[in-house]
């Protein structure tokens, strides 16, 4: 559980920390959204050839990034299976009423492939995007909605307090299984209904913890006169500059090749 890497935030003074949070959030959507455009393997040398340049200026060690492909290794490796299975096609090998197609395990290893860079581009925002920053870019970005009645500032700042929060809870998770697992729980034997009956005494602490971490932070922002973004001032204003374009054009041209992939290739 402390490997996962989403959440989290690593301080730095890279080119991909000094990138305006607007523009890292727009480019994260966009690439989520190019993943699912993607039609052939042949497409994915450009959007991993961007993640690639992008996590060895942001400086952020690419063994940390692929740490956080850990915890999910168990739903990669299943969604691998289910379309080497489910996908009809030329049958390399029978298992009993099961077969392995050809079509199956390119599908599986094309899906498999399209997780793995969907998990890594989105864990590089995070890692290198402040909370405050990454409230201020999504507020920002939202802030357009705001004249048809849509609350920018609540939305950003519920946004950024959830992927905060990920990384506390699955510590204070792993701090509560150790405790249980001390008094003698077994939360690895048995099937998988089991194992999961065995989950429901760590539920309890760990939503009682969650809503006692949320009141906590609701009475600390309240004793700080927190009202919500109105007449709120910041500290840094938001500018883009010429990084952020250069960073606009770069992605444009990956987007360029991933289309000149999917319609020739």
């Amino acid at each position: 559980m402390r490997e996962i890497t989403i959440g989290q935030y690593i301080p730095g003074n890279s080119v991909v920390h000094r990138l305006d949070p607007r523009t890292k959030i727009i480019l994260t959507i966009c690439y989520m959204i190019l993943l699912f455009l993607l039609n052939n393997f042949w497409g994915y040398v450009f959007p991993l050839g961007f993640i690639l340049m992008a996590t060895l200026l942001s400086n952020v060690p690419i063994r940390y990034i692929l740490k956080g492909l850990k915890p999910l290794l168990f739903i990669i490796t299943l969604t691998f299976i289910l379309n080497s299975f489910m996908i009809k096609g030329r049958v390399i090998y029978e298992i009993g009423p099961l077969d392995i197609t050809y079509e199956g395990l390119s599908q599986g290893a094309f899906m498999a492939i399209r997780l793995i860079l969907l998990i890594v581009g989105t864990s590089l925002l995070t890692l290198t995007t402040s909370p405050i920053a990454l409230t201020d870019g999504i507020e920002r970005l939202l802030s357009p909605f705001k004249r048809i009645g849509i609350p920018a500032h609540e939305l950003a700042m519920m946004m950024t307090i959830a992927l905060r929060f990920i990384p506390t809870l699955l510590e204070e998770t792993d701090k509560i299984m150790k405790a249980q697992m001390a008094r003698g729980a077994d939360f690895e034997s048995g099937n998988l209904i089991n194992r999961a009956k065995n989950m429901v005494p760590l539920l309890v602490p760990l939503f009682i913890s969650a809503f006692r971490r949320a009141d906590d932070l609701a009475m600390a922002m309240e004793a700080r006169c927190y009202r919500g973004g109105e007449n709120r001032t910041r500290m840094k204003e938001l500018y883009m500059t010429g990084l952020d374009i250069a960073a606009f054009i770069i992605f444009i041209v990956f987007v360029i090749g991933v289309f000149a992939s999917r319609f020739f290739v």
